[in-house]
């Protein structure tokens, strides 16, 4: 019998490949170059992943395929590939400032960023559930290891156990239930698993336990209540770039491989399912911001935020229209921009000390003694908050927008009210700096040249998709999946 082997293309995974040979030599240059310095470890770094970047844009209508369809690089794929880089040359840039005198070797810290990234990637290019879990592992094994990569401090230690005993339960409950749905349906590919629904209809044991276990792995990934509990403690505990790329990447791959899932191959947009999502989105917007308001840490403040915001990103995957999906893709952008700037400028703030200035009262009075960074996280606290004309201001419209056009009127007015919950925590970090008198004197030393760039990019980026939204939003319009 004749084996036919499946097409490999090569050229598909080009830049999954750039990223790993880069996260492969990163670590092993400082042993061959042992005067090697950390800024041109960070600028080849970040070159790697510009070229991985212009392979991404050069696929774009392409819709390659490759390893028998296992892998496609769609502009859905790529849209969020691009995401996941810009995130990833954020992190290089706020690294150079805040880990200093943290002991880490620069080398290994951007392996492991690059192989999350490749994580990622694979999560969000593929059809077939055997990749998206592969994408799933490297992502959680690199973010287990980046998250104690500060192996000198307990803090650090502490959250990547708890992060990593947590992840891997959680990626149990994924692998049963792809294997629930392989045993109802004979197939790990999407596409064949939707032909086999639309002939027998969505029914039986295993199909509904297997979607329901694929269901809460996706949500322990993207920090959706009741799956949460990990997220404070490890963002707290991880080093601030870390927090920053987690809270960002993780959740975009997260919420863009179950949305693939959604729309390719399992037919959860029946009631029962769409209820389902809906009672997640309201929990986590309202668990997020309840707890995020009782919070005098500021990294603890946007670790639960970032699980609020979860919830509204979960309001536009449960549209699943066109406009919903486009929706995902900008508020994913304007929130790569705006946290992974508010984190910046808790490094900023935090740079060279064993200390950092976390705690609310650590704010008060900066604004006038520190104008850029405070100007900075002014802009990230508005935008987070969705003050116009800022870029969370214009995501949560396109969110709401596409989920008043679905029929979720009630839902929408939920996020509403969570949206002017989270106006009175954000806020507060605002008034600390410009209208309370300093408790002690907070000296911050000169931050790096990369961290105020970086901190300058995403200002950019929150304002320019805040007041000329159209032209992104436009381009992301072709990156939606096919409706079924």
């Amino acid at each position: 019998m004749e084996i036919v082997l499946p097409d490999i293309q090569l050229r598909t995974v080009l830049p999954h490949i750039v990223l790993v040979i880069f996260a492969c030599a990163l670590p092993l240059l400082p042993l061959f170059f042992r005067k090697i310095q950390r800024d041109l470890l960070a600028l080849i770094a970040i070159a790697g992943l510009f070229l991985s970047f212009f392979f991404l844009i050069s696929f774009w209508n392409q819709d390659l395929s490759g390893f028998g369809g296992m892998v496609i690089m769609d502009n859905f794929a790529l849209a969020f590939s691009v995401i996941f880089v810009i995130g990833g040359v954020l992190a290089v840039l706020l690294s150079l400032n805040h880990v200093e005198n943290e002991y880490l070797n620069y080398g290994d810290f951007y392996g492991m960023l690059f192989f999350a990234l490749v994580g990622m990637m694979w999560m969000v290019s593929s059809t077939h559930l055997l990749v998206i879990f592969l994408g799933l592992e490297v992502l959680s094994i690199s973010l287990y290891v980046l998250a104690g990569i500060r192996k000198m401090r307990a803090d650090s230690v502490e959250s990547s156990l708890k992060y990593f005993l947590l992840g891997a339960f959680a990626t149990g409950f994924f692998l049963y239930g792809v294997a629930l749905l392989y045993g109802a349906t004979g197939s790990l590919d999407l596409v064949n698993i939707r032909a086999y629904f639309a002939r027998h209809g969505f029914s039986g044991v295993l199909a509904i336990a297997g979607t329901a276990l694929l269901l809460i792995g996706f949500s322990f990934k993207a920090a959706f209540v009741p799956f949460h509990m990990w997220t404070p403690d490890v963002y707290q505990g991880a080093p601030t770039p870390v927090t920053a790329f987690m809270s960002s990447g993780a959740k975009g791959a997260a919420l863009a491989a179950l949305l693939r899932v959604i729309m390719a191959g399992l037919p959860i947009g029946q009631p029962e399912w769409n209820a389902l999502l809906w009672m997640l989105a309201v929990l986590t917007m309202t668990v997020g911001n309840i707890l995020a308001i009782v919070q005098s840490n500021v990294k603890r403040m946007l670790a639960y935020s970032s699980i609020a915001h979860a919830g509204y990103l979960l309001v536009g995957v449960l549209a699943a229209s066109k406009l919903g999906q486009t929706a995902v893709l900008f508020y994913m952008l304007v929130y790569t921009f705006m946290n992974l700037g508010a984190f910046g400028v808790i490094s900023y703030f935090g740079a060279s000390n064993r200390e950092e200035h976390l705690n609310l009262e650590d704010y008060r009075g900066l604004g006038y003694k520190y104008p850029f960074a405070s100007l900075a996280m002014a802009i990230f606290m508005f935008s987070l908050a969705g003050v116009p004309p800022t870029g969370g201001f214009a995501g949560k419209f396109y969110l709401f927008n596409a989920a008043v056009q679905a029929g979720y009127v009630w839902l929408v007015i939920i996020a509403v009210l969570n949206s002017v919950i989270s106006a009175y925590y954000y806020l507060r970090v605002v008034v600390n700096l410009y209208m309370r008198d300093p408790e002690r004197d907070v000296v911050v030393p000169k931050a790096h040249i990369a961290l105020s760039f970086a901190l300058i990019l995403a200002i950019f980026g929150v304002l320019q998709m805040g007041i000329l939204p159209a032209k992104i939003f436009h381009l992301f319009q072709y990156s939606v999946l096919a409706l079924k």
